[in-house]
Formats: C-alpha cells, sequence, structure tokens
C-alpha cells in the first residue's frame, strides 16, 4: 500500500486550484492525470522577463516588461481591425494590439489612466513601438510575480504555458517534505541538492545551463529514479537467486554428435557464452539469462546445444518465437540436427489444429516430444509437459520483469534463457534486464562478407531498378522496404502497395508483396515463393524485419532510410547477411537530409558493428524509440536521459546492489525512506515481489 505521506502526489490533478473537467482531460493528454505527472513534466526553455528598459532605448523583437500609463483605448472601425490601447512609459508611446478580444475585458483590465505592468514581446510597426497581445498584464504591486525567469514547458492544444506554470506552481506546494535516501556522503561528494529542493529548482530554472541534464538538480532527479528502477530490478534479482532451481548437466553426447555433424566450428564468443550458459543450469539456483548476438551470430545453435543439455538429463527443452515464420525457421534449422541424433523435435503454433493437436499435446505430455518450437500458442492452458527444464524466448521483448518469470510456470523452475538479435546498450540491458545475467555474441562466424552499404538520393530511383534488374537476371533475390502500408494524407512517404505497383512494370510477376496487414496465410504464402526463388523481388514493410531467413537474398532497398532509426536498418540489413555472397544495402533518402539523419546514415555505411550502431542510435535518438517502436519491456523514464546520465546509471546500479546486500528487507532507516522512492517512482509492483513493503 502506497505510504500515505505520498498520497498528495497521486491525487488527480483536478484536484488543483482552476484545473476543472476540461483542463484535467487536457493534462491527461499532455502529461498524466496526476500530481505527480506534473513534477516529473520538466521545462525544456525559459523566457527572462527581467529586461525593462526605457521605450526610447529599447530593442525590437525581445521580451520585455514595462510599466505603463493607459492614455488611450481606439476601437476598431472594422472587423479586420485590432482593438488598440496606447500608452506611455514617459519616455515613448506603446500600441497594444487585439484581435478578437471582447472591448469589455480590455477596458477593465487596462484602464485608462491607471499603471500596468505589461509582458510580451517588443516590436517596431511602421516607426512605432507595438507589443500585441501582451502575454501578461498585472497590476504594479504584482510585478514581482512577471518581471523574472518564466520556464517553458512542453504544451498541448489548450493549455497555455501561463496556466501550465500556475498549476505547477501549485503542485510543488503539495510535495511533503521527504525523507532522504540516499547516502550522505554520496550527495555531499555530487554537492546533490535534496529531493525537494532538486525538483522545485528543476521547475524554476534561472539560466540555459539549469535546463541541461548535467545541472545538479536534473541530476539528483535523474539519479533518484535511475536508483529506484535498479532497486527494483536488484530485489527481484535477489528473490530469483534465492528460489531452488535444478542442477542440468548433462554428459555432453547428444552435444557433441550435433557440433560433429556441422560443417563450422564455434567462434571463440559462442564457446565463452556457452559456459556461462552451462554453468547458470548446473547450479542449484534457476537461470535467467539475457544472450544478445547480433545478426548472423549463431544464437540459435548456441540454443540448441543448451536445450540439449536439458535433454540430456531426461528433461524437456522448448523454444519460443515472436512469429509464426520465425518458428518455422526455427524448425527448419534444429529438426534436421536432432532427428540426426534421434532426439524428437516439434513445432506448436495457433494453427496447429484437430487431430495432429491432439496427438502432439499427448505426446509432449508424455515425454515423447523432446524439443517443442513455437509461438505464445506453447503456453495456453491446454499445453502440458512431463518435465520441462529449459524455455528459450527469442526475439521477445515484450515481457516485464514477473512476465519472464512466469514463463517457466509450465516446468519445474524451468530455467529460462532470452535471447535478441538487436544490439542494446549496455545503458539499455542495465535498466530494462538488471533482474537478469547477461551474455554477449560479439563474433560472427568466418567467411562472412562485409554488406557493400550505399547511401543515395531518390532521384537515381531509374538506376537503382536498372541495376536490380540485372542482379535478378544472375540469380539474385531482393528486398524493397518501405515504411508504410498504403499511402497517409499527412506523411508524403512511398508506401508498399504502390511501390510494388510500380516495380511490377518492370519485373511483373517476380515481384511479390508483404506487409503487417495482410493474413498470416497470406504472407506466408508469399515468404514461400520468395524462399523458392519464384518470387525474385519482394517489396515488404518492416515486417521482414524479425524472423526471415533467406540466404539467396543479396540486394536491399530500404526507401525514406532516414525514417528509420539505426537498430532497425541495423536489423533490416541483417536479412542479407544470412548467406557467404557478397551482398548490397541502399538506403535512400529524400533530400535535404538534416545533419542528424546524415549522420545517422554515415554510421550505417562505416559500420556493421551491432553494438556500436546501438550505442550512437541512443546518443542520436534516445532510449525510447531505440528497437524502433517501443516496446513494453524497456522502461520510459520521465527524468533520466540515458545517453546524457550513463555514469548515474552505473552508480545506481551498483547502489542498488549494495542495498540489497546489506538491507534486503529494506528495515534499515534509509531503506524505510528507499521504500518510499520505490512507491514514489511506482515500482512497488516490482518490489513487493520481493519483500513486503509497508
Amino acid at each position: 500500500m502506497r505510504p500515505e505521506i505520498l498520497f498528495p502526489l497521486f491525487a488527480s490533478v483536478a484536484t488543483l486550484g482552476g484545473v476543472g473537467d476540461k483542463g484535467e482531460k487536457l493534462l491527461q493528454r499532455l502529461c498524466g492525470g496526476r500530481v505527480a505527472d506534473l513534477l516529473w513534466h520538466l521545462p525544456v526553455n525559459l523566457i527572462d522577463r527581467t529586461y525593462s528598459p526605457p521605450l526610447i532605448n529599447a530593442r525590437p523583437n525581445l521580451i520585455v516588461s514595462l510599466k505603463v500609463k493607459i492614455i488611450e483605448h481606439v476601437a476598431p472601425k472594422t472587423s479586420k481591425q485590432p482593438y488598440r490601447v496606447i500608452c506611455s512609459d514617459g519616455t515613448d508611446q506603446l500600441t497594444l494590439t487585439f484581435f478578437k478580444v471582447y472591448a469589455q475585458s480590455i477596458a477593465k483590465n487596462l484602464p485608462v489612466g491607471q499603471e500596468r505592468i505589461v509582458s510580451g514581446k517588443l516590436e517596431s510597426f511602421n516607426g512605432q513601438w507595438q507589443m500585441s497581445h501582451p502575454d501578461y498584464i498585472v497590476r504594479p504591486q504584482e510585478a514581482p510575480s512577471v518581471m523574472g525567469i518564466e520556464a517553458v514547458y512542453p504544451l498541448t492544444a489548450g493549455v497555455s504555458n501561463k496556466i501550465l506554470n500556475k498549476i505547477i506552481k501549485q503542485a510543488l506546494q503539495r510535495v511533503p517534505r521527504l525523507p532522504e535516501w540516499l547516502e550522505p556522503n554520496f550527495s555531499k561528494a555530487r554537492k546533490f541538492p535534496t529531493f525537494n529542493e532538486a525538483l522545485a529548482a528543476a521547475h524554476r530554472p534561472q539560466n540555459a545551463a539549469d535546463l541541461l541534464p548535467l545541472s545538479l538538480p536534473r541530476q539528483r532527479l535523474a539519479y533518484d529514479e535511475l536508483l529506484a528502477n535498479q532497486l527494483a530490478l536488484a530485489m527481484v534479482r535477489r528473490e530469483v537467486k534465492k528460489q531452488c532451481g535444478r542442477e542440468i548437466k548433462g554428459n555432453g553426447l547428444l552435444r557433441k554428435k550435433v557440433l560433429d555433424s556441422l560443417n563450422f566450428k564455434l567462434t571463440e564468443a559462442q564457446e565463452r557464452v556457452l559456459k556461462e550458459i552451462g554453468a547458470d543450469q548446473a547450479s542449484p539456483y534457476r537461470m535467467l539469462r539475457l544472450l544478445q548476438g547480433d545478426v548472423g551470430s549463431g544464437k540459435t545453435i548456441v540454443a540448441l546445444l543448451t536445450m540439449l543439455n536439458a535433454v540430456e538429463c531426461g528433461t524437456q527443452a522448448a523454444i519460443m518465437a515472436p512469429t509464426e515464420i520465425l518458428a518455422k525457421q526455427h524448425l527448419e534449422t534444429i529438426q534436421p540436427l536432432c532427428e540426426n541424433i534421434g532426439i524428437r523435435a516439434e513445432l506448436l503454433t495457433g494453427r496447429t489444429k484437430g487431430k495432429s493437436r491432439t496427438k502432439l499435446l499427448e505426446d509432449l505430455a508424455a515425454g515423447k516430444i523432446d524439443i517443442i518450437i513455437g509461438t505464445h500458442a506453447l503456453f495456453v492452458e491446454d499445453v502440458t509437459f512431463k518435465d520441462l527444464a529449459c524455455v528459450v524466448v527469442d526475439e521477445q521483448h515484450r515481457f516485464g520483469v514477473h512476465q519472464r518469470l512466469s514463463l517457466s510456470e509450465k516446468g519445474n523452475q524451468a530455467d529460462i534463457l532470452v535471447m535478441t538479435a538487436t544490439p542494446i546498450p549496455r545503458t539499455l540491458v542495465l535498466t530494462a534486464y538488471g533482474d537478469m545475467e547477461y551474455s554477449k555474441i560479439d563474433q560472427v562466424p568466418e567467411g562472412r562478407k562485409p554488406v557493400d552499404t550505399r547511401v543515395m538520393p531518390l532521384d537515381k530511383l531509374p538506376e537503382i531498378v536498372t541495376a536490380l534488374q540485372r542482379k535478378i537476371q544472375n540469380g539474385a533475390r531482393a528486398y524493397w522496404v518501405c515504411p508504410l502500408v498504403e499511402e497517409s494524407e499527412k506523411i508524403d512517404l512511398a508506401a508498399a502497395i504502390g511501390r510494388f505497383e510500380s516495380l511490377q512494370k518492370y519485373f511483373g510477376s517476380a515481384v511479390g508483396l508483404v506487409h503487417g496487414k495482410m493474413k498470416e496465410k497470406e504472407k506466408d504464402q508469399v515468404m514461400e515463393s520468395f524462399k523458392k526463388g519464384d518470387i525474385k523481388l519482394l517489396v515488404a514493410t518492416t515486417v521482414i524485419e524479425v524472423g526471415v531467413n533467406v540466404p539467396e537474398a543479396t540486394v536491399m532497398v530500404i526507401e525514406h532510410a532516414e525514417r528509420f532509426g539505426l537498430a532497425q536498418l541495423h536489423q533490416l540489413r541483417g536479412r542479407i547477411k544470412r548467406g557467404f555472397e557478397a551482398s548490397t544495402c541502399i538506403l535512400l533518402y529524400n533530400p535535404p537530409l538534416s545533419e542528424n539523419s546524415r549522420a545517422r546514415l554515415n554510421i550505417m555505411r562505416e559500420t556493421e558493428d551491432g553494438f556500436r550502431i546501438a550505442e550512437e542510435d541512443l546518443e542520436l535518438r534516445g532510449g525510447g524509440e531505440l528497437l524502433g517502436t517501443r516496446q513494453s519491456g524497456f522502461d520510459e523514464f520521465r527524468l533520466a536521459d540515458l545517453s546524457a546520465h550513463k555514469d548515474l546509471l552505473y552508480t545506481a546500479h551498483k547502489d542498488a546492489q549494495m542495498i540489497v546486500a546489506a538491507d534486503p528487507q529494506l528495515q534499515s532507516p534509509r531503506g524505510q525512506a528507499l521504500r518510499i522512492l520505490l512507491y514514489l517512482f511506482e515500482k512497488e509492483e516490482y518490489a513487493m515481489q520481493a519483500t513486503p513493503l509497508l
């Protein structure tokens, strides 16, 4: 249960003065519907309203705050003319102009003969000073509330910066004095303010430096958020380690037979990773490990050898893929190797129906199937195992911490290996997979040729089509990737359907189309035709990013490449690195390119190192959209910027580990404060699994 001290922060924004039902909906859309959401909504700029020159010495096109006397109101003669109010500061005149406003309201706010403080942008019009729709009009005694530094926030339609500042000021007044959860010497060394001081300072920037991620108030808030994240993960990790597992240590005979049948040797990285996984399996605790490997690094064979270790002990293993296409590809790779050594591997998907499904489930429950390959269908209620000891989850980012743990419920404390071909920077590994051990395959098999990556403008399209025709005539197969399925009125991008139709003129029936809106059966048919070679050119959306293995495909054209993230481009390019033939990737862009887009495309041209690309992507785009689309398994930080706060993340990681080691139940005075921190950043759902929170 959330501590009472935090109740004011999790109250509805409607409890703040002047918000109301309409305001609540607008704020909900902008940042969230609670007071805390307003507090995490930090300013991105500032307006200096301290400039208050005599009009005779003023400079145009600057924000000014002036004390003026109202001389005259001039009503418009036509609807197109503004309402004008003539003022003077004693040195020169100023005209305030208003469009589409009520004269009564203006007369009330600006009575003739009275003095007012007006603040807004000063402009020169026909040699006279003018201010259109002043941002502020207040009485002289209220000048301190206006003539200062104003924070500028991200806004939404219907919410002005003026209004938002007032509301956030109220929200700050709701913040209780919270206990200190940081170690005193650490805070002193970093020169960190208290949480309350940091929050107030972050919303009251005095200069541009205060808006930067490395300002002390923002560093403090970022560290608090990162510490909450890492502490929650550390507590879950501790709980996992406490849970008894099974000592899985096979005799190695099946694995040796498979290795002897391969026409290649494992890389040093694969050997290292297998040792790490083997140590986990042999321990009395459950394995929960992330295996990260770049495209073509050989994760599938590592997964198979891991599962065979379990089979050697008389138990069963399962590998789950996110799509049926990828599950079938695993079957095509794994099943022949298993058949050669007398091991039964089968496929189970949502489309496995009728008698075949019934028989398969009976065999699985009886232990007659050693390795089952499938999609989410593996984990429906009627799927039972005789003795599941090892679960491999491939290319699946959509699992939260506790969802990962629940995957093993089909077995008896089964070990879990989560695999991804998306290179993830260490910062994101710590924040998203901090509950897991971590292995990385950072080598690719010998003999793989580098991809010739070229960056070309869209006006080179005719030349590219001609070159592609020659390639296909010589036996090549190619992908043509488009970002959208159909034309959008808002975004002028070539759509897959439109491009497919235009390419048909050149390639006829040799061109096919696949996209996410197609039915699975249709997609499978097209993909099968492409694999067989009946289709030579496949026009596709990013549906092919994961789970397509056609070694004969050696050419890829990515249209509007500037619109893709680096990691996504890398994943797509990896589709033509499946074989050992030379391959070409053409990144088409629509000029002119922004500096950021140019930098991203140049990185793709310079390197195929997925881990370097991932780090660059984090720097250029931030962590939120690193995988192309936001993944629910990755935290979306409100205060921390992973590209700027790497050192804070690593420190928070170590701090969390030390806290859990020294005070696992969070019973100390600092532990009690840390409980409040977990609730403040809504991490109780993780921590409560490990220890009851007050």
